[in-house]
């Protein structure tokens, strides 16, 4: 494991259906072993990209449950604890507590658009049950935006450790280090992750790490290490399939990806439907130049 288990590149993994729609329990530890020897450095189950919205409770359970089975030494679980209200995500953070989970990735209460004190509670309120937690700050979802300004307060709770920060404002990075030093900035997002690195965030929470793990860890390797010129190049060859995680259809785009690479992608569940064509091809082609990076 890296120094915390929210450092480095945790993926925010896909969750493979079956033809029937039923979660295949099976690919998803074999998924999850695949990670750990590709480079990244954890895994977080049951964030959008895992499509929690759409699992049952009990999947949802199994689903954190088998990746901390599956995981080896050294690779962290972080599972995402979203949920609408706080204390449906505190019974998460619970569970992922008692299934062995290293830390949780936490988003704001989603239910409405939550005001700066309900959102610190929030935060306390999963806080009470003792793991590490990183905040969540997608304000594209869920109508909250976890400002510089309101993660100094949330970074005075006992066990907020990190922000995954996506909002695509790159000032973020240097404003949440000034405002709450002690919070560990990690990337949310795949198309900004060069920048956020050479800017010192500490991780990367994202999504083509699921298709090509190990060209992604030697992006974010340029990143943390200041080599400007190569990952610039790099970089570049990249920026078309990363875009794509910031998109509408982002979950579609990145288990096609899956697919093009020569893995298992699978369907996702409604209310996801299939991409058109034209997306369908323009994904294949912006991934294949991806995955023709010399790394």
């Amino acid at each position: 494991m890296t120094t915390k288990p929210w450092h480095g590149i945790v993926v925010a993994a896909t969750l493979p259906f079956k033809d029937d729609l039923s979660v295949d329990y099976d690919r998803f530890q074999e998924h999850v072993r695949f990670l750990a020897e590709n480079g990244a450095h954890g895994i977080t189950p049951n964030g959008s990209l895992g499509e929690y919205q759409v699992l049952t409770a009990e999947e949802r359970a199994r689903v954190v449950e088998l990746a901390v089975e599956a995981a080896p030494t050294g690779f962290s679980v972080v599972p995402g604890v979203g949920a609408y209200g706080s204390a449906e995500s505190r019974l998460w953070t619970e569970q992922a507590q008692q299934a062995g989970a290293h830390a949780v990735l936490a988003l704001p209460p989603n239910a409405y658009r939550a005001n700066s004190d309900e959102i610190v509670d929030h935060y306390e309120t999963l806080s009470e049950v003792g793991l590490p937690i990183v905040a969540y700050n997608n304000p594209f979802d869920t109508r909250v935006d976890l400002t510089a300004e309101l993660l100094s307060r949330i970074a005075e709770i006992e066990n907020v450790v990190a922000v995954k920060e996506f909002s695509g404002d790159i000032r973020r990075i240097t404003s949440i280090q000034r405002l709450a030093p002690n919070l560990d900035v990690l990337s949310g997002a795949d198309d900004n992750i060069f920048e956020a690195a050479l800017l010192g965030a500490v991780g990367w929470i994202g999504g083509f790490s699921n298709s090509m793990p190990r060209i992604c860890a030697k992006i974010y390797e340029l990143g943390i290490t200041g080599q400007v010129a190569e990952g610039r190049k790099l970089y570049q060859q990249l920026q078309p399939a990363f875009q794509w995680d910031t998109t509408h259809t982002f979950v579609q785009a990145i288990k096609l990806s899956q697919e093009v690479a020569g893995y298992y992608g699978g369907p996702t569940r409604p209310p996801r439907n299939a991409l058109s064509q034209e997306d369908r091809e323009q994904v294949i082609k912006d991934v294949e130049l991806a995955l023709s990076a010399a790394i």
